[in-house]
């Protein structure tokens, strides 16, 4: 194996680098877009097998709990055995369900693959974040994570899509199908160029993994027990039990050195303030992402394929910003840059709800690229700043957290929507564009506390600390 492409103590050279975020770039695409696309073909899935809409729901249900489960447990384990290990047996077991979806022939079976293919994505998506801070350089970094947070924000958006174009051509196994010669490919790639990164002494924490299980799974089923309207009781139960699982957690967390769950990271204040900028953030973007769908059908009389297109602009606004903002944080602070691209994404919202009665497509568009160019100018710097924030050696806890974040944010967004659309069925979706307007402000608040001097000494301590490791190596 060539010297240039083993471990770099400043990220890969050229062209390795290129290579390298673009095997990163291709399994998150898949594994983001996966995670929207079943949405929209379950109804086809549904009638093709035979099977109840109740039941059919654990086609989209199996895929994120696996997710949610094995997401910090796997960026923990990427740090004992390699960030480039745990990503390349991702990319495997997803390539490999995701044909084992294509060839399923029972809800059972579809089931079962969906499942493994959620434990594929999580191996992908734990240490994507830690994999591009060793791929590119410190002075260099905002710009690696900038295309990172294009690539989830972006195939997140499109991921309908994408969908309604597949199916308008094929059937619904082509959704899957699709995975597999992108993942051979990646494979390929990323076994020849992905970084080979340090690795840490401490033993897998088995006890801890199960714990933060139990939390996370539990807590987000509660979540959405809530939004589905599930008897009072049950929601009761289900956050009963993960609290009690999560202050477990947290106490056994204080005592390890290398904790599976970051508590270590988040003592620093501005760490921990990203992360709650992200969970606020992403929480207002799938209210939005989940409502104006509904929004614009049953208000305007939109169709589904004028749907695709009018929300098109949020995604290409992304891709303009995310990279933006990536250069534009080298030079300025990510807690300003953050708080500013969160005032426009809540403006854009807010534009949104407050529609005319009879909109011309430019009155959606341009609120649609102002909602999303506000929400990829916020993602990179508070993305870098959670990644630059944790030590090297603790980026796969970093790089987990960033991950759990988004995925509590957003599944916390769309149990709203449901709840909403439950309880006031005619105004539900503007109401849910409204609520998403509060937490994109609360999110610019979070953000803009990172501009203190508690949090700023916070993040020079770190870099500090890392510069004297640096030197001692």
């Amino acid at each position: 194996m060539p010297s240039a492409i083993v471990e770099h103590a400043d990220g890969l050279p050229q062209p390795q680098r290129h290579w390298a975020i673009l095997t990163i770039a291709l399994g998150l695409i898949m594994a983001v877009m996966d995670g929207a696309i079943a949405n929209v073909a379950l109804p086809a899935i549904a009638r093709d097998l035979n099977a109840s809409p109740a039941f059919s729901i654990w086609i989209v249900n199996g895929y994120q709990l696996a997710i949610t489960i094995s997401l910090l447990p796997l960026a923990s384990l990427g740090e004992i055995i390699g960030y480039r290990r745990v990503y390349l047996a991702g990319l495997i077991v997803f390539t490999l369900a995701s044909l084992f979806c294509a060839l399923s022939h029972t809800l059972l079976l579809l089931t079962v693959a969906r499942i493994m293919q959620g434990f594929g994505a999580a191996g992908i998506m734990s240490v994507n974040s830690a994999l591009v801070r060793f791929t590119y350089p410190r002075d260099l970094l905002g710009r690696g994570i900038g295309i990172n947070a294009m690539v989830v924000a972006v195939s997140a958006a499109v991921g309908p899509t994408v969908a309604a174009a597949i199916l308008a051509v094929g059937t619904w196994p082509y959704l899957f199908a699709i995975n597999v010669p992108l993942g051979i490919g990646a494979l390929a790639l990323g076994w020849r160029y992905l970084p080979h990164t340090p690795r840490a002494a401490h033993a897998f924490d088995w006890q801890s993994a199960a714990l933060s299980a139990i939390t996370f799974g539990v807590g987000i089923a509660a979540i959405d027990s809530v939004g589905h309207g599930e008897p009072l009781s049950l929601c009761l139960l289900e956050f009963g039990i993960a609290i009690a699982a999560g202050l477990l957690l947290v106490h056994r967390q204080t005592h390890m050195p290398s904790p599976l769950l970051p508590v270590d990271l988040l003592r620093i204040p501005i760490f921990a303030l990203s992360i709650s900028t992200s969970i606020a953030s992403f929480c207002g973007q799938m209210l939005a992402f989940v409502a104006l769908p509904f929004y614009l059908e049953s208000r305007f009389g939109y169709s589904a394929v004028q749907i695709g297109l009018l929300i098109t602009p949020w995604p290409i606004a992304v891709a303009f910003a995310a990279p933006l903002a990536g250069r534009l944080v080298e030079r300025y602070p990510a807690g300003l840059l953050g708080g500013i691209g969160l005032l426009v994404f809540a403006a854009g919202l807010g534009a949104l709800a407050l529609l005319p009665a009879n909109p011309t497509l430019a009155d959606v568009v341009w609120r649609m690229a102002l909602a999303g160019a506000g929400f990829g100018l916020f993602q990179t710097p508070n993305n870098r700043t959670m990644i630059a924030a944790a030590p090297r050696e603790r980026s796969g806890g970093a790089s987990g957290m960033l991950g759990t974040a988004r995925l509590l944010g957003q599944t916390t967004g769309a149990a709203l929507v449901a709840l909403f659309l439950a309880r006031y069925p005619a105004e539900g979706t503007q109401i849910s564009l409204l609520v998403g307007v509060g937490f994109a402000l609360l999110g610019a608040v979070f953000s803009l506390l990172r501009l203190s001097s508690a949090g700023a000494s916070g993040l020079e301590r770190v870099r500090v600390h890392e510069s004297q490791r640096l030197k001692g190596d």
